[in-house]
């Protein structure tokens, strides 16, 4: 889209009452209409987020983040110096990416870290949590690998269920030693809807009184949302039901109005992934915490079984937590 299709989309998306937009991309600080773009979705009242490699976030860049008033900048990094550097294919990109995230954090802007978990860099999690603290990051967020897109390739590089458990264990035993210390940071787990309730079986067994809270908050939160509350357009105004469905398109904004789109649930996939319960096949049909995560990830399952409603593969939960056995 240029410029012009880029704001008229963006007041569109204002006028169905989008609250929220996160320019993502590949980089989108590489279009040189980007403030431009944010400004416009600024004056019509949505809350602006940024998803970035931090590569080119200069000074001059961060202030004018600041100005406009985003919500969240997400820098993604994928290790520490060369791991970083070889997932994203150019040496030095750590370096800029650190360079990016102080210059954010010098001019008060809320932080989040992206870190996608592999078998490459899952135990360079202690690492990013060091480095979260040293350079007062105020989030952080642990992406699980999608098998959609570039992350299709990738798939072989996917850890094992029960590395997935010792990944959320770590990733829980240093979100609690912050917190102890008087250092809190939101942390994150994104991309498998079965860690909620690891979290909730976890608290079980340890804090019966919090794991009720911890079951009311994935109740209301529902699980996956993908062709519900969260959706992504592509820089040709393709729409699909969220950033691992590029390879589907519900339709096309230039030809219709994205609410028409959205609201339009004759589409085939569209209507589906709004009521998939009934759907479901194996593990997941089974699951008594379907209500909690609502299918997981279908692209996942579309990527291994070639079949969109299959389980999930990349849930770790064993059939007895899930009452199978």
């Amino acid at each position: 889209m240029d410029t012009g299709a880029g704001e008229a989309f963006i007041r569109d998306l204002a006028s169905f009452g989008v609250p929220v937009i996160m320019f993502s991309g590949g980089e989108p600080l590489i279009r040189d209409d980007f403030f431009r773009l944010a400004e416009c979705a600024a004056d019509s009242g949505m809350r602006l987020v940024l998803s970035s490699n931090g590569t080119l976030i200069n000074e001059a860049v961060a202030r004018e983040l600041r100005q406009l008033r985003f919500a969240e900048v997400g820098i993604s990094l994928d290790g520490i110096g060369p791991t970083n550097d070889l997932f994203r294919g150019r040496q030095g990109a750590y370096e800029a990416a650190l360079s990016g995230i102080r210059h954010c954090v010098s001019q008060g802007l809320r932080l989040s870290l992206r870190f996608t978990i592999t078998r490459a860099n899952y135990q360079e999690i202690p690492a990013i949590f060091q480095l979260v603290e040293k350079e007062s990051i105020d989030r952080v967020c642990f992406y699980h690998l999608a098998y959609a897109g570039r992350g299709s390739r990738l798939q072989k590089q996917d850890i094992d269920r029960q590395q997935t458990r010792e990944v959320m264990d770590t990733i829980c035993e240093h979100t609690l030693d912050l917190h102890r210390r008087g250092m809190p940071r939101e942390v994150l787990t994104v991309a498998n809807h079965a860690d909620g309730i690891y979290l909730y079986l976890k608290a079980s067994e340890s804090q019966p009184g919090r794991a009720d809270a911890i079951l009311n908050l994935l109740k209301a939160n529902g699980g996956n949302s993908a062709g519900i509350r969260i959706c992504s357009v592509d820089e040709v105004g393709e729409v699909h039901p969220d950033q691992f469905w590029r390879h589907y398109s519900l339709g096309n904004i230039g030809d219709r109005l994205f609410g028409e789109i959205w609201g339009d649930t004759s589409e085939p996939l569209l209507g589906k992934l709004r009521d998939r319960k009934s759907l479901l096949q194996g593990r997941c049909a089974r699951c008594r915490y379907v209500d909690l995560c609502n299918g997981n990830l279908r692209v996942r399952a579309e990527a291994v079984h070639g079949d969109v409603w299959a389980e999930d593969p990349a849930c770790y939960l064993t059939d007895e937590e899930i009452g199978l056995e």
